[in-house]
């Protein structure tokens, strides 16, 4: 489960209540419920980047939805060995721009047979969505839940992009963690030489990437590889973003000095 829905209400707490009583079964794993509120392309961000490490066969409930109770679609997607419940409003842009399964599928969850009785407008995610995943999750298939969707239908949000240009990528700060962690969308495999290059951010210059959070000087910003595979700019023993009052959008220039004359 992914949510927007924070911890200190019940909800949470009342879908995986549905989903167990359909699916007495089923195993339910938080992966977030702080995503900052309404923030779809945050919860997409956060999705893409765990959901394979779930054994193949997961179905994924996620659930950041402003456009609850309006005519936007309620969907399940299959892609390879998982599924995925939630609104058709973006959250799986990350997923669904990622080279996807020659067996992908989507369905407009229109079957109110496997919805609660008598849907509230406001709270999709108990009356739908938790519904609708234990049900799948006690086996009932894809196909039956409603119509069939085509894939390239499904709304898919503009994503944060890094840019290469001759010797400096752009990029920018696409998520903030608990920690402070500033992490971008420039990915590992853009870079040529870790040790040869420059990080540019909020006024800041890095030099080099740092192996471990560890690594770095205490209190001083410092660069590295996170464990999603992206760039991530960090202080250890402090919080990066309160340190360069940086944080999403924020912008991330890598100056690639191995090829630059």
């Amino acid at each position: 489960m992914t949510t927007d829905f924070g911890l200190s209400d019940a909800y949470v707490g009342v879908m995986k209540g549905v989903i167990l009583r359909i699916a007495p079964q089923a195993t339910i794993v938080d992966i977030c419920h702080d995503i900052a509120a309404q923030d779809v392309l945050a919860a997409g961000f956060l999705l893409a980047g765990a959901y394979s490490y779930f054994t193949e066969g997961t179905i994924h409930v996620a659930v950041v939805d402003p456009g609850v109770g309006t005519s936007r679609r309620a969907i399940a997607i299959k892609d390879g060995g998982y599924i995925f419940v939630g609104p058709d409003n973006g959250i799986f842009s990350f997923i669904l721009c990622a080279p996807a399964s020659a067996a992908l599928q989507a369905v407009h969850l229109t079957n109110r047979d496997y919805w609660l009785a008598a849907p509230s407008a406001t709270f999709h995610g108990r009356d739908i969505f938790a519904p609708v995943a234990a049900h799948l999750a006690a086996g009932v298939p894809l196909a039956a839940l409603g119509t069939e969707v085509a894939v390239d239908d499904l709304v898919r949000l503009p994503l944060p992009r890094s840019e290469r240009r001759g010797d400096v990528i752009y990029g920018e700060v696409v998520h903030v963690d608990h920690f402070g962690n500033l992490v971008s969308n420039i990915t590992a495999t853009s870079l040529h030489d870790p040790h040869a290059l420059l990080v540019e951010i909020a006024g800041v210059r890095i030099s080099g990437l740092s192996p471990s959070y560890a690594a770095g000087e205490a209190g001083q910003p410092m660069a590295l590889i996170g464990s999603t595979g992206y760039l991530e700019i960090a202080v250890p023993g402090g919080s990066a973003a309160r340190v360069l009052m940086a944080g999403k959008g924020t912008p991330v220039a890598v100056i690639d000095r191995i090829s630059a004359p």
